[in-house]
């Protein structure tokens, strides 16, 4: 399978990344362009897997379309689209600016959005189409000091909700994933006070997404929470 991961430099984006390589898929990378990404496809390509690199920034509207375009015109098709870039803020509601808002909301929600409409007919003639969402437990819920970030997830969850009415007719089979806390630079770096020992590990977060792709059910939309109680919720 042909499979684009964004935010794919670090965390579970590497992980996914990383995991589905070893299966022998061929992978397309993209996040904001670092020397982190080049070490995904390097490891990548280590595992016997062909990895493509195309960077785009997923807060700003104009370097997503121009990497659906890219994509649209350099590559012939696209079975899997994983929509896992994103970003999180923990702050209270007075201190939040208009500015966070609009970050939060185009990476965590918008880019999504317009980044599949445009990579729609690049899937249309696969048989195995699908669109995976990285949610997060605060797209069902609400924490305090987490406002943005809540809001931003639950229009992720509930777009994901309507895709999957519109597309399964289509044939395109939609997973949203909602995890607990996991073991990233992004949680960590909302959330210095959490022990890291306790959260869960982005390589559990990809075993979920190569069980999710290697399913041949026709359910309209699948959705996994994973969170477990012992650990720590933040």
């Amino acid at each position: 399978m042909t499979v684009l991961v964004t935010g794919a430099s670090r965390g579970i984006g590497r992980a996914v990344a990383l995991i589905l390589a070893r299966e022998g898929n061929r992978l397309i990378l993209s996040s904001r362009p670092s020397p982190a990404l080049e070490e995904t496809a390097r490891l990548v390509r280590e595992r016997g897997a062909e990895a493509l690199i195309y960077p785009a920034d997923f807060t700003d509207r104009e370097s997503v379309s121009a990497l659906a375009e890219k994509l649209c015109s350099q590559i012939t098709g696209l079975d899997v689209l994983i929509n896992n870039a994103g970003q999180a803020l923990s702050a209270p509601v007075e201190e939040t600016r208009e500015e966070d808002w609009d970050r939060l909301m185009a990476i965590n929600a918008r880019s999504p959005y317009f980044l599949t409409r445009a990579l729609l007919p690049l899937m249309e003639g696969s048989d195995r189409k699908t669109i995976l969402n990285i949610a997060s437990v605060v797209g069902h819920e609400g924490y305090p000091l987490q406002s943005v970030y809540t809001a931003s997830k639950h229009a992720l969850v509930g777009w994901s909700k309507s895709l999957a009415r519109e597309l399964q007719p289509r044939g395109y089979r939609i997973h949203v994933i909602s995890p607990g806390g996991v073991a990233t630079d992004m949680v960590t770096g909302v959330r210095p006070d959490i022990d890291a020992s306790q959260l869960i590990g982005p390589e559990e977060i990809a075993e979920w997404v190569r069980f999710l792709l290697t399913r041949t059910g026709k359910g309209m939309v699948d959705h996994i929470n994973i969170r477990r109680e012992s650990r720590q919720a933040w």
